[in-house]
């Protein structure tokens, strides 16, 4: 599987709990903060909807 890197660029304020989850679920707590994860089918759902909050560069 390929590896991207997730990299967190916009707050969670005012966004809804489900949402602070997913991030979290990713690893990201701060902004600029990064992960590298393996890109699944499940990763993918969850990039689908944070996208707004998040950069994504495949590595």
């Amino acid at each position: 599987m390929a590896k991207i890197k997730i990299t967190k660029i916009r707050s969670t304020i005012g966004q809804s709990e489900r949402v602070e989850k997913n991030l979290e679920a990713l690893g990201l707590k701060k902004i600029n903060s990064s992960n590298v994860v393996e890109e699944t089918p499940s990763i993918k759902g969850i990039l689908r909807k944070v996208n707004h909050l998040v950069k994504v560069e495949n590595i």
